[in-house]
């Protein structure tokens, strides 16, 4: 696979928490191919179908089944596996259900990513560490200018706070305890609402439609201007893998918060990206239902990455467009034939490798 980060991952070993969710499995199929030794840790695959059973993303791989809650089995598996690089993407990734289990996904998002800093800051083999968290970990202004790496940390809703927290928690390690030459180097990353096949998560939009789509029932649209940063999400899983390889080539230098979201002109409203992707799929219908009493939700979000344009190369390969042919390209293949999955993922991540000169 023709590819900038082949040499370098050859062989290395990446753990991948959060592997059995959309964005995880992407990113851990990707590394695969790249050469990578992963290993994955996560709760098993809470949807039916999934993504990482679909593509078989298990396969080849080693995977461990566990509660990122839980501080000895992290320290355990670091301790057993020894890696090398790190990308911490397990988390509680839905904002309505945060209002009915602002607990857990409190304990998932906080005290998850305290978990894998503590144990990686007691493994010698960790040379890297991305944390993921989220465009939402912003004090939501309602500004129409996209936030950058320096702005402050909010959130209005329990997800929303937690990976605020969560950042919060990243930097005060780093700062504390990985700031040495000689120690691990450790980043965080904030991407925008990804979009791409495979993703079956409750009240999301791209996954509704296409239950809609497959079921012939009309999709309920909640918050139809809300604007939001749209991308594909091999995007900001590039920007991941990126992001790793220069901790470990360049050290301290990287070690910092990073935006990775999509242009200025593909943050669109919610109905917007709804009827472009029904009128390409050429089936489905839409019902626009605005609930006065649903949970607050951000109005307007972008993302500036200026920063990561500069400093790291990375910027988006796809267009809006195609970001939406993409998806349902994948959804049309699983739905004619589920077994075509695996095929697709991989066709698709090496086709956006060689756009992407990755």
């Amino acid at each position: 696979m023709p590819n900038s980060f082949a040499n370098f991952y050859s062989g290395k070993k990446v753990l991948v928490t959060g592997h059995t969710g959309f964005k995880g499995a992407w990113l851990t199929a990707w590394l695969k191919l790249l050469g990578a030794e992963v290993i994955g840790f996560a709760l098993p695959p809470e949807t039916q179908p999934n993504l990482y059973t679909a593509a078989g993303i298990g396969e080849k791989m080693v995977t461990a089944f566990g509660d990122i809650r839980n501080l000895a089995t992290v320290s355990a598996l670091f301790s057993q596996n020894e890696p090398e690089i790190v990308i911490h993407n397990a988390a509680q990734a839905l904002v309505r259900r945060s209002y009915h289990q602002p607990v857990e996904t409190y304990a998932t998002n906080v005290m998850g990513t305290v978990n894998v800093l503590e144990a990686a800051r007691h493994a010698k083999s960790v040379r890297a560490l991305v944390v993921v968290t989220s465009d939402k970990c912003y004090e939501n202004r309602g500004s129409s200018e996209g936030y950058n790496e320096t702005d402050a940390m909010g959130g209005h809703d329990p997800y929303s706070s937690s990976k605020g927290a969560a950042e919060l928690v990243t930097a005060a390690y780093r700062r504390s305890f990985f700031g040495n030459s000689g120690g691990a180097a450790v980043a965080s990353a904030r991407a925008g609402n990804v979009i791409g096949g495979g993703d079956w998560s409750e009240d999301r939009l791209v996954p509704d439609i296409v239950r809609g789509v497959f079921s012939g029932e009309p999709v309920v649209i909640r918050s139809p201007e809300s604007l939001r940063p749209w991308q594909h999400v091999l995007e900001p899983v590039r920007g991941y893998i990126l992001l790793a390889q220069r901790l470990c080539e360049q050290g301290q230098s990287y070690a910092e918060p990073w935006n990775f979201g999509p242009r200025s002109e593909d943050a669109v409203a919610v109905v917007q990206l709804a009827q472009e992707m029904i009128t390409r799929w050429g089936r489905g219908q839409l019902k626009i239902q605005v609930d006065p009493a649903a949970p607050h939700e951000a109005g307007t979000l972008r993302l500036n990455c200026e920063k990561s344009h500069k400093h790291l190369g990375w910027a988006p390969a796809l267009t809006l467009d195609q970001a939406l042919d993409w998806t349902i390209d994948w959804y049309r293949a699983y739905q004619e034939d589920p077994s075509s999955a695996k095929s697709v993922t991989k066709t698709q991540i090496q086709r956006y490798a060689r756009l992407a000169n990755a």
